[in-house]
This record gives C-alpha cells, sequence and structure tokens, in this order.
C-alpha cells in the first residue's frame, strides 16, 4: 500500500477488524470483484455512496450511470473526495482511484465514459457503502 498519512490512520490489525475479508482484500490491497456480482451494481436509488473504510462521501447518485461493465460507475466524484494515482499493474497503466480520507483504493477512472464528463470512474461495490436520500416528511405535506 501507499505510505501517505492519510486523516484516517489504522494499523493493518485496526483494518482486518474493521473489515470483511473481501473488503479488506479490496480497499487495503487493490483487490478487485467479479464483474457483475456487487450489491451496488445495479442500484440507482436517490443518495450519496460512501466509502467502506471511512464513510467519507465519495459519489452522488445523479452522477451513476450504467456503463454495462460489471462495476458501479460514475461519471464524476464529489469533489475533493478521491486521490488519483499512477497504476502501472496489469501490463498497463491506468489511473487509480482512492479514498482520501482513508486510502482505500476503490478502483480506476477511465476516459471512455458516455457523458460530457468524458469519465468513468469504476468502483467495487464492497469499497463503497449507499446511504439513500431522506425524505423530510414535513416538507410533503
Amino acid at each position: 500500500m501507499n505510505d501517505k498519512k492519510y486523516p484516517v490512520q489504522k494499523s493493518e490489525q485496526e483494518w482486518r477488524e474493521s473489515l470483511s475479508e473481501k473488503e479488506f482484500n479490496i480497499l487495503r490491497e487493490q483487490g478487485t470483484e467479479a464483474p457483475f456480482t456487487g450489491e451496488l451494481n445495479d442500484q440507482y436509488s436517490d443518495g450519496t455512496y460512501l466509502c467502506k473504510g471511512c464513510n467519507a462521501p465519495l459519489y452522488k447518485s445523479e452522477h451513476k450511470f450504467d456503463s454495462h461493465c460489471g462495476w458501479p460507475s460514475y461519471d464524476k466524484a464529489i469533489d475533493g473526495a478521491l486521490e488519483h494515482k499512477p497504476d502501472r499493474s496489469m501490463g498497463t497503466i491506468r489511473t487509480e482511484i482512492v479514498c482520501a480520507n482513508c486510502g482505500g483504493h476503490q478502483g480506476h477512472v477511465f476516459e471512455d465514459g458516455p457523458t460530457e464528463t468524458g469519465l468513468r470512474f469504476c468502483v467495487n461495490s464492497a469499497s463503497i457503502n449507499f446511504i439513500e436520500n431522506q425524505v423530510d416528511k414535513d416538507s410533503e405535506k
């Protein structure tokens, strides 16, 4: 992993205790889940996607789209939420995205998105949580 000091710091043991084995593999060891297996791939409710490692807000639902790649995809992240890093694994150069708050691996960003941003943030479901927008019952009256 990266030696950078992030606002949220935990020992390897603390990370292992707070994450499932799969989450630890993805967030702390740059793993990935198989395409079309993540529980949030087909989630399109209104809300916010948070880092599973530290609960920092990363993406808004209005930026999610179906990229048909098998992972949740967004055309924009919340400003300042992610750090971009060169990734030379897999025999190619890609841009890894990590949570700017805890350094947790989210996935990669590609410049092949179909929207005006031209970006596709390709994210592992196991690296994020979804919080649905709460409807204010008083405003519905």
